[in-house]
């Protein structure tokens, strides 16, 4: 009896320790697990996470921002930003032996002096059945750092456009539901520009414009005597003219022209010298940079996300971060690829996908041709400085009532520039391939050329899939590319080419030359709709507040988001969708409803 009784005793010392080791083992995960929940996670840090963060943060959320790439500090890592052909080893050109790694990413014709802010194809690569250019950049920041900085709002002839002519869904949203919001961004990311006072191209809250040279002035002054439905501006661009805007010590353009290789006054918007640091400052910003997110985690009884999970790009390590709401800003196709792999017995087929829309209606803009001459005079004017540029002709077509009825659908602008050298240098998105490097090492004679930038209708068929038998380096599903330009995208671009070679003949240009780099979709580098917004589930991925139907806390707001294309530029209009969806999210979470 009495052993009996030795024995209880040593049975419940033991079962008594045991309760407090495994009720410390609990505590000890339970405060694990806090060290890993947010009030929300942002993935990307692009245009559209960067202002994410920054609107989640200063409404007083713990946010986790995650990038796939490395790390990038504001000047610090920019490593070419000052150096001349002279200073670097190819003279900036690069060497064959590293494009070997570039093989896709090459056809932007990226050079030495910003190689480092591109996807090496060899390491990220992706699939066509048909051409695609997909030129990404990984790295916080993403392609903010690279992007060419026109910033132009969209109007309710784009809006609408969609209703009107049958093609793609209805927008939920109208021009009146997004301007408090581009005045919103407008007013941090600091705009150049000249009003205009266009219904279907509104001003914008402008600094002082840019100014144009002479042969651009000539130029506008021709179009304005001898058309009555064009005009010319100088391009609206997210450079400051004038005084400082909030971020990291941002101030004036010096108009160096060195804009994608990270700029060290911080004159142009970017993630890295804006909207991070202003996240940052609030102390509520977790920054994390190569983390690979895999999926986006789903409760199937609150029908809610609970977080993500993440393979650590370094240690190939499987993470799981927890938080109350998640926004993906990862870029178009980004995005849309991890709502892919996020499946579960609600959403078998990817999150958010029960409409089948999800990856299909890829839209770009078109580019890559137009018109160039040479003019005689204006030989004894010159301009100072490297304006980071070009003048911008705003659509004309299919504008309604008066507009010269045309054979295709929506409408184009023109970007362009002139100078007494490689012309092309003024617009971003036209300093590519060989024919635009034919760079003039002195002042010669005076060119001008001018590229058109049309709308690219939402077709089904133009899609984006996952290759399950294709893993990359993650253990993830390769992405996989079926899309082209159609016949109204034909016939848009034969009318531009001709338009502008008129222009340039009726002003007096000589040697006018059409040119057309047959660029494919992609090369616009504005690819988008792959999970649109929409008013109805069955057709579309996302709601009027950029919420996945079903799931309304997880918010979509980069390209990905897109319901049509307009021919305009989109960035302002992520950062603008993005930062009223930040807003939405935190006025849902104080009323509970998240």
């Amino acid at each position: 009896m009495k052993a009996y009784f030795l024995t209880m005793k040593l049975h419940l010392v033991f079962k008594i320790k045991y309760l407090n080791e495994n009720f410390k083992l609990k505590k000890m995960t339970l405060l694990n697990a806090n060290l890993e929940q947010y009030d929300a996670i942002v993935v990307g840090t692009g245009v559209s996470g960067g202002w994410a963060a920054k609107e989640l943060c200063e409404n007083g959320l713990k946010t986790l921002v995650l990038e796939r790439g490395r790390m990038v500090k504001h000047v610090e890592d920019y490593p070419t930003m000052h150096l001349d052909p002279w200073d670097m080893p190819h003279g900036g050109a690069t060497p064959n032996e590293i494009l070997k790694d570039y093989d896709k990413q090459r056809r932007w014709g990226f050079d030495e002096t910003k190689r480092h802010f591109y996807n090496k194809d060899s390491e990220h690569n992706y699939d066509e059945i048909k051409p695609f250019d997909w030129i990404r950049g990984k790295q916080v920041g993403g392609r903010s750092l690279i992007w060419g900085r026109q910033t132009y709002r969209w109007s309710d002839l784009d809006f609408e456009a969609n209703a009107k002519d049958g093609y793609g869904v209805d927008w939920p949203i109208r021009y009146k539901d997004i301007a408090p919001w581009y005045d919103h961004v407008e007013k941090h990311i600091g705009i150049s520009g000249e009003s205009l006072n266009l219904p279907h191209l509104p001003d914008s809250n402008f600094l002082p414009p840019m100014e144009l040279n002479c042969l651009e002035t000539h130029l506008k002054d021709r179009i304005a005597s001898s058309y009555d439905d064009r005009l010319m501006t100088i391009g609206r661009v997210a450079h400051i003219t004038q005084g400082s805007k909030e971020g990291a010590g941002r101030t004036a353009c010096q108009f160096r022209n060195r804009c994608d290789r990270g700029c060290p006054f911080g004159a142009y918007f970017s993630s890295n010298s804006s909207t991070l640091p202003a996240a940052e400052a609030t102390g509520n910003m977790t920054l994390r940079p190569n983390s690979i997110v895999a999926e986006v985690l789903y409760d199937e009884k609150t029908q809610k996300a609970t977080g993500v999970r993440v393979v650590d790009a370094l240690t190939k390590e499987s993470i799981e971060f927890r938080s109350k709401i998640v926004f993906l800003c990862a870029s178009s196709m980004a995005s849309t690829a991890i709502l892919m792999q996020s499946k579960s017995n609600r959403f078998p087929n990817g999150m958010g996908n029960e409409s089948g829309e999800l990856g299909h209606n890829i839209m770009d803009h078109q580019l890559g041709s137009g018109a160039s001459g040479n003019y005689d005079g204006f030989n004894d004017q010159y301009y100072s400085g490297r304006r980071p540029n070009g003048f911008y002709i705003p659509r004309f077509r299919n504008l309604g009532k008066g507009s010269k009825k045309v054979d295709f659908l929506r409408g184009y602008g023109y970007q362009g520039g002139a100078g007494r050298g490689n012309w092309s240098e003024a617009v971003s998105e036209l300093a590519y391939g060989k024919d635009f490097k034919n760079a003039v090492l002195e002042a010669g004679g005076w060119s001008l050329g001018m590229g058109g930038f049309g709308e690219v209708l939402p077709y089904h068929e133009n899609q984006m899939f996952l290759n399950y038998e294709k893993l990359d380096q993650y253990g993830l599903p390769t992405i996989v590319f079926d899309a082209e330009f159609k016949e109204n995208e034909r016939i848009m671009k034969e009318d531009w080419k001709i338009q502008a070679a008129e222009m340039l003949e009726d002003a007096g240009f000589k040697d006018v030359n059409i040119f057309d780099s047959n660029a494919p979709i992609g090369k616009g580098i504005h690819e988008m709709g792959t999970a649109r917004m929409g008013k109805d589930p069955k057709t579309s991925v996302l709601n009027k507040h950029n919420q996945v139907h079903g799931v309304p806390n997880v918010f979509v707001t980069d390209g990905a988001c897109m319901t049509s294309s307009a021919n305009q530029n989109p960035s302002l209009t992520y950062m603008a969708l993005t930062a009223r969806a930040a807003n939405h999210a935190v006025e849902e979470l104080k009323k509970q409803n998240l």
